[in-house]
């Protein structure tokens, strides 16, 4: 099981950086940072698929997009100087906590 959520766990890290790269390419412009966001997509949905054979779908995908959520938002904070509010701030935790009930919780009835 560790090993499934260590395969979640490279998604999320793969899709995170593949979405960080989105406004580098400008528009698709660039080659370079395209081709390595084309490259993480890729590498993200290939490891999902063998946390897929695992786990139920709702909660891989959760999950992945919960966490990618919250990710994201921190570093655009950190790397592209963004903004979010305190409701938004508050809203990203309440991701956070609902992953890790749905995780908890769901691992015993697997």
């Amino acid at each position: 099981m560790i090993k499934t959520y260590l395969f979640l766990v490279g998604a999320i890290i793969c899709e995170v950086c593949g979405t960080m790269l989105l406004p580098v390419t400008q528009n698709f412009t660039k080659i370079t940072p395209t081709v390595f966001l084309a490259i993480f997509y890729l590498s993200a949905f290939y490891l999902l698929t063998f946390v897929m054979d695992k786990l139920p779908i709702a909660i891989v995908y959760g999950t992945w997009s919960g966490l990618g959520i919250f990710t994201i938002a921190v570093l655009g904070y950190i790397f592209f100087k963004q903004t979010l509010s305190w409701q938004a701030i508050l809203g990203m935790f309440l991701i956070v906590i609902g992953v890790t009930l749905v995780n908890i919780y769901s691992a015993k009835t697997i």
